[in-house]
C-alpha cells in the first residue's frame, strides 16, 4: 500500500473491511518506513473508505503505530472518520490509546510540524481538559491562533458563526498525552468513583499503587463518590480501615459522599469514623466550603515513614524529564530555556515571592515525583493561552498549572515509552505557594535543575 504524503502528513488509505483476517496485509512496516523517509513526520490511516472495522482490524495497525513511533518519534494514528467511528475507537482502547486521532487529515495537517507556512484561527473542543490545553498548546506552537471552547455548548454555538474559523476542531485526541486515569480532581481532592456492593472485590479493582503516588505528589483529600453503593460487607469495611490507617502517615482525609445505610450495619460507620473517615450528605458540603476544603486538603508537614533515595535508573532518564518540561514551557511561553545550575540535594528556593507550583508522580518501571516551579507571569500567560484573555483568578491560574504539568506527565511518559520503560501518572497537585510545598518537599532529596526563561526562573526537581 502507498501513502500520500502532504504537508508533512503520510497518510494511507485503505478500503471496505477491517476485520484482522486482512488488514495486516494491506500495509507493512516497509511502507510505512519508506513514507518516512518521504520527510512525513506523521503517519495516518485514514477510515474514509473503511465501511467496518473491529478491534482486531485496528490492532494490526496499532502494532505497526508503536514500532514506528518508537523507531522515529514520529505522531501515529488515524483520521477522517464520523464521530460514530471516533467513539467506537476511544470505547476500544479507552486507557491504552497512545496513538493520535484526528477528525479531518486537514486538522492533522495543523499540528505536522513541518507545516508552519499558514496561521490558522482554528476554534476547538474537547472534553477533556488536558487534551484541550495540550491541542491549544500544539497549535499556538505551529503558528495558529486557537480558540477553546470551555463547554460543549460554548463549541456549538460558535460554530454556527458563519466564516469566523478557517478549521474547527472536535472528536479529536494527541495520543502523546498518555493515560487517562478513572479519577477526577476538585480542589486538590482526589475524587473516586465507587457503586453496587462493596466487597473483597474493592482491593482487586481500587488502584492502590496509584492512590500511594497520589500521597506521595502531596494529595491530602481523597472522596469516595458514594452515591450509587447499595451496601458493603466487612471485607470492603476493611479495606477501607486499612486505607484510612495508611493515609494516618500523611495527615490524609479520606470522605464518603452519598453514602446510605439502609442496608448496611451502621455499626459500620462508627468504625470508619473510628479510623477517621468522614461521612457528607452531599459532594456540595464539601466542595462548597472553601474553607473547609482548604482545611482538609491542606498539606502537612507530617512526617512520611520509608523516605526513598534517588536511583540510578531514575538519574539515568533525567534527560527526558527536563526535555519534556522544557518543550512545553517554551511553546507555552514562546521563550527559549537557559539552564542555569544543576545539584543535587533537598529543594532551595531563593526568592519565594510570586510563586506557584505543581507536582505529578510517577509509578511503574520507575517510580517519583517531578516538582515544577513557576513564577506567577508564566502561570498568567498560560490562561491567557488556554482561555483567551488575562486573569487575576488564582483557582483558575493554579487549574491551568495543572493542565500545564499534565501534559509534562504525558510528554515523560511518551518518552520513557520510547526506551521501553513503561510508566503511569498520577494527577497534578497545585501549591498556591512555596511554603505550602515545602511542608511536602523540604525533606525530599533530588536533583534541582535552574531555568532561565527570558528572565523569568523556573525551577524542576526530580525526586522520590
Amino acid at each position: 500500500m502507498r501513502a500520500v504524503v502532504k504537508d508533512g502528513v503520510g497518510v494511507f488509505h485503505p478500503q471496505g473491511f477491517l476485520d484482522g483476517t486482512s488488514s495486516a496485509s494491506l500495509l507493512s512496516i516497509e511502507d510505512i518506513e519508506a513514507t518516512v523517509h518521504l520527510n512525513a513526520d506523521m503517519i495516518m490511516v485514514s477510515l474514509k473508505k473503511v465501511i467496518f472495522f473491529n478491534r482486531n482490524g485496528l490492532d494490526a495497525f496499532v502494532k505497526m503505530f508503536q514500532k514506528v513511533r518508537t523507531a522515529n518519534h514520529i505522531v501515529v494514528g488515524f483520521c477522517d472518520y464520523d464521530t460514530k467511528k471516533y467513539n467506537t475507537i476511544i470505547k476500544f482502547y479507552k486507557e491504552e490509546l497512545m496513538f493520535s486521532l484526528f477528525k479531518t487529515q486537514e486538522i492533522a495537517t495543523l499540528f505536522a510540524s513541518s507545516f508552519k507556512n499558514q496561521s490558522k484561527n482554528v476554534l476547538l473542543y474537547s472534553d477533556d481538559k488536558s487534551q484541550r490545553a495540550a491541542m491549544a498548546i500544539e497549535l499556538h506552537d505551529n503558528g495558529h491562533n486557537p480558540i477553546v471552547a470551555q463547554t460543549k455548548e460554548e463549541f456549538l454555538e460558535k460554530a454556527q458563526a458563519e466564516n469566523a474559523y478557517d478549521v474547527i476542531i472536535d472528536d479529536t485526541f494527541l495520543g502523546q498525552m498518555g493515560q487517562k486515569v478513572a479519577t477526577r480532581v476538585t480542589g486538590n481532592a482526589i475524587i473516586y468513583t465507587v457503586s453496587s456492593f462493596l466487597d473483597a472485590e474493592i482491593g482487586n479493582t481500587f488502584n492502590i499503587a496509584y492512590h500511594n503516588n497520589s500521597l506521595n505528589v502531596g494529595f491530602r483529600l481523597f472522596i469516595f463518590d458514594a452515591y450509587k453503593v447499595v451496601s458493603m460487607n466487612v471485607h470492603a469495611l476493611n479495606f477501607f480501615s486499612r486505607l484510612a490507617s495508611s493515609a494516618a502517615e500523611y495527615n490524609a482525609t479520606i470522605c464518603f459522599v452519598g453514602m446510605t445505610f439502609e442496608k448496611t450495619p451502621l455499626s459500620f460507620k462508627e468504625t470508619l469514623e473510628d479510623a477517621g473517615i468522614m461521612f457528607f450528605e452531599q459532594m456540595d458540603d464539601i466542595l462548597g466550603d472553601k474553607e473547609l476544603l482548604e482545611e482538609l486538603g491542606a498539606s502537612s508537614a507530617a512526617a512520611i515513614k520509608n523516605k526513598r533515595m534517588l536511583n540510578k535508573e531514575i538519574v539515568t532518564e533525567i534527560p527526558n524529564f527536563i526535555d519534556a518540561t522544557v518543550a512545553t514551557i517554551e511553546m507555552m511561553t514562546n521563550s527559549k530555556a537557559a539552564k542555569e545550575a544543576v545539584k543535587i540535594d533537598k529543594i532551595e528556593i531563593a526568592s519565594k515571592e510570586d510563586k506557584i507550583a505543581s507536582s505529578i508522580g510517577f509509578y511503574g518501571d520507575i517510580d517519583g515525583m517531578v516538582i515544577l516551579v513557576f513564577p506567577i507571569g508564566i502561570a498568567k500567560k498560560a490562561c491567557e493561552l488556554l482561555i483567551g484573555e488575562n486573569t487575576e483568578d488564582q483557582e483558575l491560574i493554579l487549574d491551568t498549572l495543572a493542565e500545564l504539568v499534565n501534559i509534562v506527565g504525558g510528554k515523560v511518559k511518551t518518552l520513557l515509552s520510547d526506551e521501553n520503560i513503561n510508566v503511569d501518572i498520577t494527577l497534578p497537585r497545585t501549591y498556591p505557594n512555596v511554603d505550602s510545598l515545602l511542608e511536602i518537599a523540604q525533606d525530599k532529596k533530588g536533583v534541582q535543575v535552574d531555568l532561565n526563561f527570558n528572565d523569568d526562573k523556573f525551577l524542576f526537581f526530580l525526586t522520590r
